[in-house]
């Protein structure tokens, strides 16, 4: 962690992976520094401090290798295959959190070998104003679990996993990234109280006849008006 949270600049996305690659016997945690640069030696500048200061004991290791968004969106494709059954969980960590200990579990235990979870350094990102953004919630921590698996007959024991390693993580969390998250599983936080009401307040202007759906409640019980943020918020386990 000491490693990868340092502030390397709006430029350079650090992404640390828990993964079983194919052709090893175990799961390995991968840090992946991609940068975005307008030279060859901007780039080399920019991720001279995680090469001269990268940690021992590595399988594999790959300094300054040129990447393209296409190759980004490959990589990703192959990470998420087709035809599988997915669950996807996240949170925003506290920033004064324990990190590598909220985490470790969740990084470290996982039911089978497709799975992954990842940790994203987001500073200085996260240190933003976002006067106009209802998407507000953020910290300098976020954390995805994706549990891939085949068999409609594992659904119990991957869905149970996940909410075991949630229930760890969600007492040490601000709030979510919707992107990742199902309304009808867990109930979070995507935005702060001020901006979730200036939402409402722009949704009951606009859209008095509720054309678009609100938030799908458990078994949709709120049927196509879904939940208003108040309500929302007041339910919310994070």
């Amino acid at each position: 962690m000491k490693w990868i949270s340092p502030n390397y600049g709006n430029e350079t996305e650090i992404v640390a992976v828990s993964v079983h690659p194919p052709d090893m016997d175990q799961r390995c945690i991968m840090a992946l520094f991609v940068t975005f640069q307008s030279t060859e030696n901007e780039a080399e500048a920019a991720l001279a401090p995680a090469n001269q200061t990268r940690p021992n004991g590595f399988f594999m290791e790959i300094v300054n290798k040129r990447t393209s968004l296409a190759q980004e969106y490959c990589d990703q494709a192959n990470a998420n295959p087709q035809g599988h059954r997915y669950i996807a969980e996240n949170a925003y960590v506290k920033n004064e959190a324990d990190v590598p200990a909220v985490l470790e579990k969740a990084f470290t235990d996982a039911v089978n070998q497709k799975s992954f979870a990842l940790y994203f350094a987001m500073a200085p990102c996260s240190r933003r104003s976002l006067p106009d953004m209802a998407l507000s919630m953020q910290s300098d921590h976020y954390f995805a679990l994706y549990q891939i698996w085949e068999d409609e007959r594992d659904d119990s024991v991957n869905r149970d996993w996940i909410h075991q390693r949630m229930a760890e993580v969600v007492p040490h969390a601000e709030g979510a990234y919707l992107g990742d998250s199902d309304f009808q599983e867990r109930q979070t936080k995507f935005w702060t109280d001020e901006k979730a009401e200036r939402l409402m307040q722009i949704r009951r202007q606009w859209d008095p006849d509720s054309v678009i759906c609100g938030y799908l409640d458990t078994d949709d019980k709120s049927g196509v008006d879904g939940l208003t943020n108040a309500e929302w918020s007041r339910q919310s386990r994070l």
